[in-house]
């Protein structure tokens, strides 16, 4: 069975290449690891790639790139495609630090890069802005979630984390509590993440935002499911953008529960349905009108 283990870069289209890659470079903080005249390369502190940006004709996330083990051949993860009856096809696309992809399309349209065996990318100019330590996870409304959270757990091996309900659910392919999340509301990406070492390092990329006069639209919050400290703002594009620290994780997925943390209030923490009628954030200010009005 295909099983991602980590979430690689996310590619999105742009209308203004250089007004993003500015973005990502001067507030998330990456570096600027390769630049073609129709597309750039952004990469973490840590030398991983976390960002591509292609120039097109409108705003969108179209491909997501998750690392799997270098014990499954391409034409083996292929076999297993076609028999889900999924069309794959093996690329080699010059991708900074990674020799080749197999890509497919998942249910909602957006095209899945899997590859292994990857190699760090080289650090470029130094950058301010938060510096983020890597990519997190990637968010998306969808008419049916479930639908969509079936389609990773059967193609690409992911785990249910929480659902808030029936109409929010978190999947996670390593240790971290969630690496793709999916709410239901119109199809579009809800919102980009990029983890900060720890709350002292969330605090200063509020500051970041503050000083260049980007309005935080919610946060920070301690969330309950995933209990990350999170702020969230709107990219140049209009894309939502998570910073959060201290997420949850499951170390043990033998023993089925998340690592145990002071501020948990389940003990042991395992994956469970929250109740949306009852409060879930742990404090915080509750989310406001521009977060909640984005989903819809």
């Amino acid at each position: 069975m295909i099983k991602a283990k980590r979430i690689g870069h996310a590619s999105f289209t742009t209308t203004d290449l250089d007004r993003q890659i500015d973005y990502y470079r001067e507030v998330v903080g990456l570096h600027l690891v390769d630049r073609e005249p129709k597309r750039a390369f952004l990469g973490s502190n840590a030398g991983q790639l976390a960002v591509v940006l292609e120039h097109g004709s409108q705003q969108s996330c179209n491909r997501l790139s998750f690392e799997v083990s270098p014990a499954v051949s391409f034409a083996d993860m292929a076999r297993e495609l076609t028999a889900k009856g999924l069309k794959s096809e093996t690329r080699s696309d010059s991708i900074p630090g990674l020799a080749n992809v197999l890509t497919f399309q998942d249910l909602k349209g957006t095209t899945i890069e899997l590859f292994s065996e990857p190699r760090f990318v080289a650090k470029g100019p130094g950058v301010g802005g938060a510096v983020a330590l890597k990519l997190g996870h990637l968010a998306f409304a969808v008419p049916d979630p479930k639908a969509v959270a079936d389609f990773y757990e059967q193609v690409l091996g992911f785990r249910t984390s929480d659902w808030i309900g029936d109409f929010f659910v978190f999947l996670r392919c390593g240790p971290d509590h969630h690496t793709v999340n999916f709410i239901r509301g119109p199809a579009k990406m809800h919102h980009i993440a990029f983890e900060m070492r720890d709350a002292a390092h969330l605090h200063n990329s509020c500051d970041v935002l503050g000083q260049k006069r980007m309005e935080i639209v919610w946060g920070p919050v301690r969330h309950g499911p995933g209990h990350n400290v999170a702020a969230y703002h709107f990219n140049p594009d209009g894309q939502m953008v998570e910073f959060f620290a201290e997420l949850d994780r499951m170390s043990d997925e033998e023993g089925g529960y998340f690592d145990p943390k002071p501020w948990h209030r389940d003990l042991p923490q395992r994956p469970k349905v929250w109740d949306p009628s009852l409060q879930r954030d742990m404090w915080g200010t509750p989310p406001t009108a521009k977060f909640i009005n984005f989903a819809k």
